[in-house]
């Protein structure tokens, strides 16, 4: 169960609990160094539930700007509201003020497999990007672990 969950105010949810990127697939517990679920990298997911809700709040727009940047180079929302239902159709969790292109990289991570038709839930792949959602996905994988294995290097720079 993924616990990114509709916000409330100080960066909790409306149930509570406190707002994370966690999507319930932490490849650190196997040794990376950075998450390929997450994208966060080890020191940043123990110290989470520590921080204020303002630093928390400004992580997950940074991780949302860079499921952006790489999400843009391989596909189009071009239907926000058809990618939102579909979200809803298949209960993929999502935050209200998440971004349509941050929401599509979910999507495909928990649906990648099943995902026939690309259209039909408001994407398309950009030219020269694989058709295939599978694909897509495994392309966009690599992308956001490269991209957040340098995102761990400046914030070691930078003594996060």
């Amino acid at each position: 169960m993924s616990p990114i969950q509709e916000t409330g105010t100080g960066g909790a949810s409306m149930t509570g609990a406190v707002l994370s990127p966690c999507v319930g697939l932490c490849s650190t517990t196997l040794g990376d160094d950075v998450c390929r679920g997450c994208q966060r990298h080890r020191d940043e997911i123990r110290d989470w539930f520590a921080m204020p809700a303002e630093e928390r709040q400004r992580r997950m727009n940074e991780l949302d700007a860079l499921r952006q940047q790489q999400a843009s180079v391989l596909i189009d929302v071009f239907d926000e509201a058809r990618l939102e239902q579909q979200m809803r159709r298949h209960r993929i969790r999502f935050r209200a003020s998440q971004p349509a292109l941050s929401r599509a990289v979910e999507l495909l991570r928990v649906g990648r497999e099943r995902i026939g038709v690309l259209d039909a839930y408001g994407l398309s792949p950009r030219p020269g990007a694989p058709a295939s959602a599978a694909e897509l996905y495994a392309v966009l994988s690599d992308a956001l672990n490269g991209a957040a294995a340098s995102r761990r290097q400046r914030d070691s720079q930078a003594g996060r």
